[in-house]
């Protein structure tokens, strides 16, 4: 990997995985992009880190799983019950994607644009 912009890094991440893995990232990317047209994607952590006005979540891949953790999930609503780890903490909640199992794109970028109103609404 260079020393690229970011959305350069998660090209670069999502080519070097080649796999559903890679596919997955790919995808939910698309999908925080359409919720949300402004958010700002950083790299930091080596992962690929979504954010406005403070972080949304990162996407981080792991052998059998893409990772969406989110900054301040738990102080999101999940009606459509998305998170399922990281679900015991004060803070973050996360969605743990494996391979054959497709991500709800509506409720996931409600998911998104809800975390964005609480940045936003809470100034970062």
């Amino acid at each position: 990997m260079n020393d690229g912009n970011p959305s350069q890094l998660i090209d670069e991440r999502i080519a070097e995985l080649g796999d559903w893995r890679g596919e997955t990232l790919a995808r939910v990317r698309g999908l925080i992009r359409e919720a949300d047209p402004e958010v700002v994607e950083e790299w930091k952590w080596r992962n690929p880190v979504w954010s406005h006005e403070g972080i949304v979540c990162t996407g981080e891949s792991y052998k059998d799983k893409v990772k969406l953790t989110f900054a301040k999930g738990a102080s999101l609503e999940d009606p459509a019950g998305l998170f399922n780890s990281s679900l015991g903490g004060n803070t973050r909640r996360a969605l743990d994607i494996h391979e054959g199992e497709e991500i709800d794109a509506e409720n996931f970028k409600d998911l998104i644009r809800e975390a964005v109103t609480l940045n936003t609404a809470s100034g970062g």
